[in-house]
């Protein structure tokens, strides 16, 4: 499947976010609905701000209701550049991790009691290691958890690895699993049809909520920036940014 690419889209390019009418009839779920009172929140990131674009908004109504919060980072995101100068895997390495502290601040998550798991695998490679992932992040896991992760489907092959690696690590933990596409709303809409619709589950946001995720999202620098000199257009690209004004959050449950 030829997947649409973010870096390439425009608003009014015909993606699944902005024109596929199986969006108007998801039905809406509560936080509370989707995670027990009490119960940990686990949120599995393949790299720095995927948790942002994935359920920012979602991330905060669960910490407003005081859900103990876990997010586990699987790797540092420095290989989003490769063949720069001017953002080298090494400068990298420091400044993502740099920029994922300042947007959680931002989505004003209580930096004092999360609990952070940096895995520090290579991006870009996760799915040669796909059974490490799954043992690994089972080690963090606990029977009862509600897990969050990049569908198993998203069209990005670390997306894919690590949705598939956190499916085994809740089944063999006894954790509940919820995906969470976040590539493959940029499909272009003709694959509309390959989203499991069925699952969907639309999480609503006020207007802060949406504006703190914006705000969140633009604290990552070096994704905003591309590199001219080598071609290299954003990782954020405006059209991701734009999707992520929706006024809601899908979940596959």
């Amino acid at each position: 499947m030829k997947l649409a690419s973010p870096s390439d889209g425009r608003s009014g390019s015909a993606q699944i976010w902005n024109s596929a009418p199986q969006l108007a009839q998801i039905p809406p779920i509560t936080p509370s609905s989707l995670v027990p009172p009490g119960a940990r929140v686990v949120i599995i990131a393949p790299h720095p701000g995927d948790e942002v674009l994935a359920c920012g908004g979602l991330l905060q109504l669960l910490s407003n209701l005081e859900h103990p919060l876990k997010l586990i980072s699987l790797t540092d995101g420095s290989a989003s550049h490769p063949g720069s100068n001017v953002w080298p895997a090494s400068r990298l390495s420091v400044v993502r991790p740099q920029e994922s502290v300042e947007a959680l601040r931002r989505l004003g998550m209580p930096l004092h009691s999360l609990k952070w798991i940096r895995g520090g695998f290579c991006d870009n490679a996760l799915a040669a290691r796909e059974a490490q992932l799954s043992q690994f992040i089972a080690r963090y896991l606990q029977p009862g958890d509600v897990v969050f992760s990049p569908w198993r489907n998203d069209g990005n092959d670390d997306h894919d690895s690590v949705g598939r690696a956190s499916a085994s690590a809740c089944s063999l933990v006894g954790a509940q699993l919820h995906e969470l596409p976040i590539r493959a709303w940029h499909w272009p809409a003709r694959e509309a049809a390959i989203i499991p619709w069925h699952r969907a589950r639309k999480v609503r946001l006020d207007a802060w909520s949406v504006a703190r995720k914006l705000h969140a999202a633009h604290a990552y620098a070096s994704q905003l920036a591309g590199d001219p000199q080598i071609g290299l257009a954003p990782m954020l690209a405006q059209v991701l940014l734009e999707r992520m004004r929706e006024p809601y959050e899908i979940v596959l449950s």
